[in-house]
């Protein structure tokens, strides 16, 4: 089976989740600042995947409510198969993103973080809540 990276793509930032091997276990990985520079994001998920047993790297695809592609649809296709020349081991997926950021924004509520806190671990818990979708569909 393998593990999977979640990645919600940004611009200048990525969020960053994963499970293990057995899709048991899940973690928020943290956000990475890399303000366009894509090589440092590249040698970033380069470290990840070699700490853990990765088999797939899921991106969030941005869709609009109607299931339409979003506006950024096409620059995260782009980097998808950046990442597939990059990692041709690795299975990379798009996935539906919707209300990724709202719900992961509602968890870390009902955890008790508030304002800077939330801002501070949204990018990664909107791909640990990427990582569910994409878990519970499997």
């Amino acid at each position: 089976m393998g593990g999977v990276l979640a990645i919600d793509y940004g611009d200048k930032k990525c969020g960053f989740a994963a499970t293990d091997a057995l899709h048991i276990a899940r973690e928020p990985l943290g956000m990475l600042r890399y303000e366009g520079r894509e090589e440092l994001l590249l040698a970033h998920l380069e470290k990840l995947v070699s700490e853990r047993d990765v088999a797939l790297l899921l991106v969030g695809r941005p869709v609009n409510m109607d299931g339409r592609p979003g506006a950024r649809a096409a620059v995260v296709a782009a980097f998808a198969a950046r990442l597939r020349a990059r990692f041709p081991a690795l299975e990379v997926c798009e996935w539906d993103e919707r209300l990724t950021t709202k719900e992961a924004e509602s968890r870390l509520r009902e955890l008790g973080r508030k304002g800077r806190e939330i801002r501070a671990e949204r990018d990664s818990w909107s791909a640990l809540v990427l990582l569910d979708d994409w878990l519970r569909s499997h």
